[in-house]
């Protein structure tokens, strides 16, 4: 059963078409899996493999292509008629004699879209340098344009739907947090913990089951707090020392991410002091995200708020989020940083995760909210500050 009306779909394509149309492109190849189960339903674990959908502004449907034995899954999970599911036989499959791209070629060759301007998505980790070579072999005499975000910018205003997952997800991520709260003790090998956390994302809410997460859990502890992306080892947790939690919920791969910092024991000073900061900052960010505002004006609130206690911050305190794959739950859209000026809009849905990091400890306290059509809304509800076991 489709998560979401065929009629949701066709509405998806034709913003894109529209876009392809403002930007000069006739044909659209996109493989980031994210963009094609958004387009069309589709949802396997088969993004390993080239798989992409076609659309193009004088077809109607967008045309699913990916390895033949998962052709029944774009059946399964899409909206497509078998004319517009086509699956490539298996010896394309990492042959070092042909490649996927070379059935692709075929296809746009016999749909007579070889001369017309054929958008790729270059900066995407599943579009290869080899198959632009193998696009450029068979299409000679196509015009290729980069079109590495076009539909993750049509992807960036949530439907009505969209929204109601990820408020879904945000159920999730609570009992996750918790799960992981309950669970992070002196002794406790970070391993054990971690399975407590994956089993808790994957049975979700109650109500609603849980999903993979397109990051797995990351776990950064004692020095290691000090660099975000971290994960877990088989070490216990330690008294007196800080962990990261980097976590979220998942519902039909749309996200709700959120970081905390626990401490086990009495916190030193400087940590506790930090997270204050933290607090103050994102909660002042947060009041200022409101449609109209740009994402650097936003990121400016936080920085004068840090400013006052004498910290600084490189990297940027957010990105778009919703739906995604591995390896990353970003839409590589907008960014709450200095110089990004696009403007916020009703049903944005934005990660702020603005983490200190120094030497050898830092600290991250996140929120995921929806911009609303007056302000910016929370999709979760759990403690924001440092979270102490004594």
């Amino acid at each position: 059963m489709l998560p979401f009306e065929k009629s949701e779909y066709l509405e998806r394509v034709n913003k894109v078409k529209k876009s392809m149309t403002e930007n000069g492109i006739d044909v659209l190849l996109s493989t980031n899996p994210a963009n094609i189960c958004y387009l069309t339903g589709y949802d396997g674990w088969s993004f390993y493999v080239h798989q992409l959908v076609v659309i193009s502004v004088d077809h109607d449907h967008p045309i699913w292509i990916g390895r033949g034995m998962d052709a029944n899954a774009a059946r399964v999970t899409t909206y497509l008629d078998d004319n517009n599911i086509h699956g490539y036989a298996d010896h394309y499959v990492q042959s070092t004699e042909r490649h996927p791209m070379d059935y692709v070629a075929d296809l746009i060759k016999e749909k007579g879209w070889d001369r017309k301007t054929i958008g790729v998505e270059m900066d995407t980790y599943y579009f290869t340098a080899a198959c632009y070579v193998a696009l450029q072999r068979n299409l000679p005499n196509a015009d290729f344009k980069d079109s590495t975000t076009l539909v993750n910018w049509v992807r960036v205003i949530k439907s009505p739907q969209e929204i109601e997952f990820m408020k879904r997800a945000a159920r999730i991520i609570e009992k996750v947090m918790q799960t992981a709260m309950d669970a992070i003790n002196p002794g406790v090998r970070q391993c054990d913990a971690v399975a407590a956390i994956y089993q808790a994302q994957i049975s979700g809410s109650g109500e609603y089951g849980g999903d993979y997460t397109a990051f797995c859990p990351m776990l950064p502890t004692g020095k290691g707090t000090s660099t975000p992306h971290l994960t877990w080892t088989d070490e216990p947790f330690v008294n007196g020392e800080a962990t990261v939690l980097e976590l979220g919920g998942c519902y039909k791969r749309y996200h709700c991410p959120m970081a905390r910092t626990v401490h086990l024991g009495t916190p030193p000073k400087a940590l506790s002091d930090t997270a204050n900061v933290v607090v103050e900052g994102l909660n002042n960010a947060l009041m200022a995200a409101k449609p109209g505002v740009t994402c650097e004006e936003v990121e400016a609130t936080w920085r004068r708020t840090i400013d006052k206690y004498g910290l600084k911050k490189e990297s940027r305190i957010g990105y778009s989020t919703g739906l995604n794959y591995p390896p990353d739950w970003g839409e590589s859209t907008l960014s709450l940083r200095p110089g990004d000026k696009t403007v916020l809009q009703p049903n944005m849905t934005i990660h702020m995760i603005p983490g200190i990091w120094m030497d050898d400890w830092g600290i991250e306290i996140s929120e995921c909210f929806q911009v609303t059509e007056s302000g910016s809304k929370t999709f979760a509800n759990f403690p924001q500050g440092l979270l102490v076991k004594e």
